[in-house]
């Protein structure tokens, strides 16, 4: 799993827009939280993204900004983007390639046709080092608060990793 200190893997993945984003672009403006999660529009998933929604001007007065990865295709992504009023980035990983980039994807075949994406944030300086991983299943509101936590310890849009 990639961790703390490590050059974040780069991607590029259709937004809820079918818009293709890459990691040097969504850095282009300064440090990010890009969180994985297992499933738009499941409870868990839901609280998980609102966090980052309720957060956001937070995150944007500090320069950094966020994005979310998961297995759901282009249309859910959009439908669940839409439902919450998110302003940032959810990305489809249909076929699971970033999320075995970054240690995320799920072996088990059982759970990993449920939820095949760990949950997981990685907060990404402008230099694509890992600043922080925030690791937990059950806490939703943990990655969000730790993203910007740890983005503040940083020094915000300042934060060129290290």
């Amino acid at each position: 799993m990639v961790d703390i200190g490590d050059t974040a893997p780069g991607f590029s993945l259709p937004d809820q827009d079918g818009r293709v984003r890459d990691l040097d672009g969504l850095l282009a403006h300064g440090p990010l939280a890009l969180f994985f999660y297992p499933a738009a529009m499941t409870p868990g998933c839901t609280a998980e993204s609102c966090r980052f929604r309720d957060l956001s001007e937070e995150f944007a007065r500090i320069g950094a900004g966020c994005a979310g990865i998961s297995a759901d295709a282009v249309e859910r992504q959009s439908a669940f983007a839409g439902m919450h009023g998110f302003g940032f980035p959810l990305l489809s990983d249909t076929d699971g390639t970033a999320a075995r980039a970054y240690g995320v994807r799920r072996a088990a075949p059982g759970l990993s046709a449920l939820a095949p994406t760990r949950r997981c944030t990685f907060v990404i300086g402008t230099d694509r080092r890992v600043l922080h991983v925030v690791r937990s299943e059950i806490r939703m509101n943990a990655h969000a608060d730790g993203a910007l936590a740890a983005l503040r310890e940083a020094g915000g849009a300042g934060a060129a990793g290290g």
